[in-house]
């Protein structure tokens, strides 16, 4: 997995890819994967969705280049996302045919009764459901008004998703860490690729954001399922 996010890194430099545009591709392909599968008779209502775990890696690590735009302000966010996709990680590599979707993963730990231990892959799960919602909170707030201020769409994205989960240090170091979010402008630009106009960067958003919402829901509605 690390290899392969060498590779697309460097497949995106060579195609002039910026990170907005690799992650709508990556979540493309995490969109034609998945599938529903109903697996016995108390679920066949409930529509699970099969999320292949590998795309799903793949974006959220895609997703973390987009966050690192915003600067130092995303480091423990950045952290955090990082030490969860290698949780996950590792329980593929211990079986990557029986552990190739989420789905499968959460309900081992379900049956076994460790989802919610601290170091369990549902926890990772839960924690990077919580990072995509602070991504697409902040991502549908730029689609809405490119020139709004970036300190306040950041600070609300985050009261709105992470911060009632955070304890009192993580919210101290992060409202500190407000201060060295970047201005609107010079976010936008670093998310632009040559001779890409604002507009367009608006439309690669909003595109994301359209392929962000539903992946969004399905980790919840697996939580649901798995976890709460």
């Amino acid at each position: 997995m690390k290899r392969k996010r060498c590779e697309m890194e460097e497949a995106a430099k060579e195609k002039k890819i910026t990170e907005i545009g690799s992650a709508i591709e990556e979540l493309s392909v995490l969109s034609i994967a998945k599938t529903t599968i109903v697996t016995t008779e108390t679920e066949a209502t409930s529509n699970i969705i099969n999320l292949p775990l590998k795309p799903l890696l793949s974006f959220c690590t895609l997703i973390i280049q987009v966050l690192d735009k915003i600067g130092p302000t995303m480091a423990v966010l950045r952290q955090d996302i990082n030490q969860n996709i290698q949780r996950l990680e590792e329980m593929w590599e211990s079986d990557p045919i029986m552990y190739s979707n989420l789905v499968e993963i959460m309900r081992k730990e379900a049956n076994e009764g460790s989802s919610k231990k601290p170091k369990s892959c549902s926890r990772a799960t839960l924690w990077l459901t919580r990072a995509m919602d602070f991504t697409l909170a902040l991502l549908q707030r730029l689609v809405k008004d490119m020139s709004q201020n970036m300190e306040q769409a950041v600070e609300e994205s985050y009261n709105l998703t992470i911060k009632p989960w955070h304890g009192w240090i993580s919210c101290a170091a992060f409202k500190v860490a407000l201060k060295l979010v970047p201005n609107n402008n010079t976010f936008i630009n670093v998310l632009a690729g040559k001779d890409e106009s604002h507009q367009m960067v608006q439309d690669d958003i909003r595109s994301l954001v359209s392929l962000l919402i539903p992946l969004v829901s399905q980790l919840h509605s697996i939580l649901v399922r798995f976890f709460c």
